[in-house]
């Protein structure tokens, strides 16, 4: 027993003498404390003030739960100037950042402030609402501090992890934990959708676009949100992996300023332990697919209804998210190999991964001062579209992008699909807006929104 503890006592003694020069690389060190991985890390660990305008109404019912949404257009327009905080990590010596589409979003003024006091201007190369994440890029920066990107597929549940960001906007702040699970891909949280990292390090307001890093000081994931009831940090924290990051980063280098995701083209479901049990399979796992889109990839690939996609590029998928992260993170033009169950034999098919196609071409047109509905925006159904608003893949036609000042007084929507005007199908935009134009005294709109029709009749 003495043996041992003097052997620990010896490495805990020699870890004190060179804590100041290097990352603890034993759990010995590491129980000395996180000191010099802080060090190393935190200089690349940004704080962001954004501000952005917004237009609001000045309504005598707002506040009232019943007529504040029957008048959220009543009042007098005007802007107001939102200010947002959060936290940015560099990804590279010449300035790129990342930080969270929440936190910057739609601003007008970024201000980037360093842990060493150094402020810089910033603008967005790339912004993403529906993954959350953003690049910025720091004007006039070089040599900058930065953390290397870790590939998030190798992170285990367990590992000691480090959030650093600057929560409630009281300063740089560092918290500790570990990665509580991984492929937390059915969460929706704040504007993300898709696949995250868990951890049980605190994160709270003001850590958004914060780092979360591995004992060697790599970025394992950018924290996004929480799970609380209270408003606090209750352990359930989510970052976006590493992986997709870098594949953000890439994009912005390339000049891209709205990410490119690659199109799967079809709907499928998590298999579950019945479902398994029908199709042969040993245990749950996989999507089956249940449609597909005839320009999908996957039909392209000889994919049909019914088969199971079991893993894409050797890392298995257990819902549409996953399956979607995992085809991002390779990127559109690479062929991946897909893992699937077809006609009841296990098959493995290469895939090539697009853009969604914009096939038939959009012809977006906005309806004139003399239509029964101006200022509305049109374009045709094709898969950018229907992958733009989340749309039935069987769906063609017409979709609202800006219904317009008088389309939303009517109640319209962006990404209402036009089935009907007057009782007239129209198939096309140019059908539409002539449509439009020709309503008199009272126009009738048949829409489709979600799952349900709805039939509207205006008084012009």
């Amino acid at each position: 027993m003495f043996r041992v503890t003097l052997t620990a006592l010896t490495i805990a003694l020699a870890s004190i003498a060179t804590a100041e020069t290097r990352v603890p690389q034993s759990q010995a060190e590491i129980s000395l404390g996180f000191a010099p991985l802080v060090k190393q890390a935190a200089p690349a660990v940004v704080n962001i003030y954004a501000k952005r305008v917004v237009e609001v109404r000045d309504s005598p019912f707002g506040g009232d739960p019943f007529f504040q949404n029957l008048f959220r257009d009543f009042g007098q327009s005007r802007p107001r100037v939102q200010n947002s905080l959060g936290s940015g990590v560099i990804l590279s010596a010449d300035g790129i950042v990342v930080s969270n589409y929440h936190v910057v979003g739609m601003s007008t003024d970024i201000r980037v402030h360093l842990n060493d006091r150094r402020e810089y201007n910033a603008r967005v190369l790339l912004a993403d609402q529906e993954s959350d994440l953003a690049i910025l890029q720091l004007e006039g920066a070089s040599d900058m501090p930065f953390l290397r990107l870790r590939d998030s597929d190798t992170v285990e549940v367990g590992e000691l992890v480090l959030a650093v960001g600057n929560p409630f906007g009281v300063g740089q702040t560092v918290s500790s934990g570990i990665v509580s699970g991984l492929a937390r891909s059915g969460m929706a949280t704040g504007n993300a959708r898709g696949y995250f990292l868990q951890t049980d390090a605190p994160i709270n307001p003001g850590n958004s676009g914060g780092a979360l890093i591995d004992i060697n000081g790599d970025l394992i994931g950018v924290n996004t949100s929480i799970l609380t009831r209270s408003g606090g940090s209750n352990g359930i924290g989510f970052a976006i992996p590493a992986s997709l990051v870098r594949q953000f980063v890439e994009q912005a280098r390339a000049g891209q300023d709205a990410f490119q995701r690659p199109w799967a083209g079809m709907f499928g479901q998590p298999v579950d332990a019945d479902m398994a049990e029908g199709l042969g399979l040993e245990r749950p796992g996989g999507i089956v697919i249940s449609e597909l889109h005839e320009r999908s990839p996957f039909l392209e690939a000889g994919f049909r209804a019914g088969d199971v996609i079991l893993d894409v590029g050797g890392e298995p998928v257990n819902t549409p998210a996953e399956m979607i992260f995992r085809m991002s993170v390779a990127g559109i033009g690479q062929e991946v190999e897909v893992h699937a169950l077809k006609d009841g034999e296990m098959s493995v098919v290469p895939v090539r991964l697009i853009d969604a196609p914009e096939v038939p071409a959009r012809d977006t047109v906005t309806t004139g001062r003399k239509s029964s509905v101006p200022e509305m925006v049109l374009s045709n159904i094709n898969p950018a579209v229907l992958g733009q608003f989340g749309l039935p893949l069987s769906l063609a036609g017409v979709v609202i992008e800006n219904p317009g000042p008088t389309g939303g007084r009517m109640g319209l929507r962006a990404g209402d699909v036009l089935l009907s005007i007057d009782e007239q199908a129209v198939g096309t935009t140019s059908e539409a807006r002539d449509a439009l134009r020709k309503a008199r005294g009272r126009v009738t709109i048949e829409i489709q929104r979600g799952n349900q029709r709805l039939v509207s009749r205006f008084r012009l």
